[in-house]
């Protein structure tokens, strides 16, 4: 089976293109699979990878975290040593008069950048910070084999001369058509970007030639092949021609490509000002008239928060809208046909005051949230992106909103409990809409796939937090494993958090070492492989997935571009990718090997796909037991708090229908002997309680009590709109209240005079 390649970007990108921000993610993330619940595979983002036709893909065959950053550092000591012994060789060749040492420190020192550029980025971004970039490092080569050449005698004063000004003409060329290509990324950055949008209005266009507008490194290494060779000729055959008519012609493409992106620049390209561009914005509110929002703002890991919520929010009753903060963040988001809004300043924002928005949803917090909390005329609803026992459950963050939604009487409790501001009757439960998809107890039998008992391993993150028992990873990971291992008849499904090892590297160690397990496993059971119709199946499932989310731009289209090249869907197009994710995701099981273990990544099947999968659960105090618990299905729970087991139940909910599994994983062979003894099963009638406390009631539905919670929200904020609107029309005559006063006076002055029978 193949395994799953890490996508590299192309070795021309980098810091000269545009920025992809990699912001921290939002500290209140949790839940180990929710980054997979998600009903369509990535659209509109071609660095996605899109779904392997091999289920081995996703066995766990990659390369491991501490294998990598090995491998980086060899790769990163060999660059460094590289590109020094080309500098030296050069410098020595002077010295000696030897053309072959000049030309060889020449040609090892560009190979070396071409190189680094791919395989030792870290070494080059170090370089960068040091000041010493691929144009610095390049203007050292050109001036070393200059400086070789006229000591080797192979160029004279006049040819020299003509030599230095056309290699001066290409670096002021290549500087210029940089500098011209960042004045049209300026002039193309828009106010406001969209997805799911017609914008044409926008006067949208493609995107200039990425060889002279953003790939500045790849430019850099053509002309620094074409001049380095030209002057290599030149000191082999001691004839100037050749190194002054590579520098010509590279001076010419330079010259044409520079004049080319100039281009963008007239008028006839340019595309809408800052003020044409809100002009429309305005213009597309008071067309579409949206009536309620997600609003979403997170770092480059975070975007699992909101697409989680992207199937709710398109069936609620009225025109949704997407409003983002981060430009980056608009290609994050799962296939929706729901419009997107990206609107990164906040005084920009602050137009929505004017739409007919009223309810913006919240699926988590951010620096950013206080922003758009202070227009009046909406109402704001705290939607989380999943409910644990963690303290980041009770965020006091919560209490900026106008109502917090949960899922069940427990959170409302959980709240009560924390004290953190959030008052009772400001506390909606509105269930969990997403876990529909999620099959009941009973629906697939124990052992339904080959006879082997599967069991989902799914983890949480480390946080950023030091509490106790965040993970079980560290601390409990590979006896868990080991345990589950260890049963012949056991097939593991291992899903870490996507987050996992982003703040305490030793997360990341023992996730590359579980996974190593997993392998390790494989490769001793062995077995059949699958059967070629079952592999075919995958093959065709996997090219209509791939048909439906292909991006409709390339990997070097700008914001605008892809503005362009994204606008209103036709009706129906994120229903028939989720139709193929689930078809695919069918498929992949069916080709994969009888009792083959697997890493789930996010590539891969989706949680709830993968709950569906299992027939029992080990996870951590997270998210993810509550979604799993709808299923009634038996589940375990690491203890890796220090707490005693009793001590440990109280303390956390959703353990109380749980096995308790120690540090050290025992208890793991009783588990599995109830799972597939059910009359053992002890605790099957408090799953069913701890369902009803934590999800609420099955009738009416999740999505039903969710939009009536959505809808009588947006009836307050229109009451109030309305207040708002009779106070500000009520007129204001300052003579007519003071004669209204004065005749007010008078009345009381004559009923005092007249006597109480006699009041008028």
């Amino acid at each position: 089976m193949g395994a799953l390649v890490d996508g590299v970007g192309d070795a021309g990108d980098g810091a000269d293109d545009e920025t992809r921000a990699g912001a921290r993610p939002a500290p209140d993330g949790h839940g180990a699979g929710d980054a997979s619940a998600r009903d369509g595979h990535r659209a509109g983002d071609p660095s996605a990878p899109g779904p392997s036709a091999s289920p081995g893909a996703f066995s766990g065959a990659g390369s491991v975290s501490g294998a990598r950053t090995a491998r980086e550092s060899v790769r990163s000591g060999a660059a460094l040593i590289a590109l020094g012994a080309g500098y030296a060789l050069q410098t020595l060749g002077i010295v000696a008069g030897n053309a072959a040492l000049v030309v060889t420190g020449a040609v090892l020192g560009l190979l070396t950048d071409v190189v680094m550029q791919r395989g030792a980025r870290r070494t080059a971004q170090r370089l960068g910070r040091a000041q010493f970039t691929p144009s610095a490092r390049q203007l050292l080569r050109d001036a070393l084999l200059v400086g070789g050449l006229g000591a080797l005698g192979a160029v004279r004063a006049g040819s020299a001369a003509l030599l230095l000004g056309a290699l001066l003409g290409c670096w002021a060329l290549h500087f210029g058509c940089q500098a011209v290509a960042g004045a049209v990324r300026a002039r193309r950055q828009l106010p406001v970007v969209t997805r799911n949008i017609d914008a044409s209005a926008l006067r949208l266009s493609c995107a200039p030639p990425a060889l002279f507008s953003t790939r500045t490194t790849l430019r850099l290494a053509c002309v620094s092949a074409l001049t380095t060779a030209g002057m290599c000729g030149t000191a082999v055959a001691g004839d100037p021609v050749w190194a002054q008519a590579a520098a010509l012609c590279c001076c010419a493409g330079l010259l044409a490509g520079a004049g080319r992106v100039a281009t963008w620049l007239l008028p006839g390209k340019r595309v809408a000002d800052e003020a044409e561009a809100l002009e429309w914005l305005e213009r597309w509110l008071a067309e579409y008239r949206p009536t309620i929002g997600m609003y979403f703002s997170g770092g480059n890991a975070s975007a699992y928060q909101a697409n989680m919520w992207l199937s709710t929010l398109a069936e609620l009753e009225g025109r949704p809208l997407i409003v983002l903060r981060e430009r980056f963040m608009v290609q994050k988001i799962d296939t929706t046909d729901v419009p997107i809004l990206c609107v990164p300043k906040v005084s920009h924002l602050m137009r929505l005051e004017h739409s007919t928005l009223k309810v913006l949803l919240h699926p988590s917090n951010s620096g950013k949230t206080s922003q758009v909390l202070r227009i009046p005329t909406l109402k704001h609803a705290f939607i989380n992106h999943g409910e644990s026992d963690k303290l980041s459950s009770c965020n006091p963050y919560a209490k900026a909103y106008d109502q917090v939604w949960v899922a069940g009487q427990e959170a409302r409790e959980r709240y009560a409990q924390a004290h953190v501001g959030v008052e009772d009757k400001d506390v909606v439960e509105v269930g969990r809409p997403q876990l529909a998809p999620i099959e009941a107890a009973g629906t697939r039998p124990v052992g339904h796939r080959d006879g082997f008992l599967t069991v989902l391993y799914a983890p949480t993150w480390e946080g950023f937090t030091d509490d106790p028992g965040n993970t079980s990873v560290v601390v409990a990971g590979e006896h868990i494993v080991r345990a589950l291992l260890a049963d012949p008849q056991v097939r593991l499904l291992y899903k870490p958090h996507p987050m996992t090892g982003t703040v305490d590297p030793r997360a990341g160690a023992a996730d590359a070492r579980i996974r190593a397990l997993v392998e390790e496993a494989n490769e001793r059971r062995g077995g059949p492989p699958p059967a070629p119709e079952a592999v075919a199946a995958l093959r065709r499932a996997s090219a209509r997935l791939a048909a439906l989310t292909r991006a409709a731009y390339g990997p070097h289209a700008d914001e605008v571009e892809r503005m362009l090249r994204q606008p209103a869907p036709e009706p129906g197009r994120a229903r028939a990718v989720a139709e193929a994710r689930l078809a695919w995701e069918e498929a992949y099981w069916a080709a994969l090997p009888a009792g083959r273990h697997c890493v789930v990544t996010e590539e891969g099947p989706g949680l709830y796909c993968c709950f569906n999968e299992a027939d029992l659960l080990v996870s951590d105090v997270s998210s993810v037991v509550s979604d799993y618990l709808s299923s009634e299905k038996p589940y375990a729970v690491a203890n890796t708090t220090g707490l005693d087991e009793d001590a440990f139940r109280a303390a956390f909910p959703t353990v109380r229908a749980a096995t308790v599994l120690g540090p050290d994983g025992s208890g793991i062979p009783e588990l599995l002997r109830t799972v597939r003894h059910p009359g053992l099963d002890t605790l099957a009638a408090a799953r069913a309680a701890l369902k009803l406390r934590l999800l609420g009631p099955s009738q009416p539905s999740s999505l039903v009590r969710f939009d009536r919670a959505a809808q009588a929200l947006r009836r307050q904020a229109e009451e109030r709109a309305q207040l708002v609107k009779a106070r500000e029309r009520r007129p204001v005559d300052a003579e007519g209240e003071v004669a209204a006063e004065r005749e007010q006076e008078r009345g009381q002055a004559l009923a005092d005079a007249l006597g109480e029978d006699e009041r008028p």
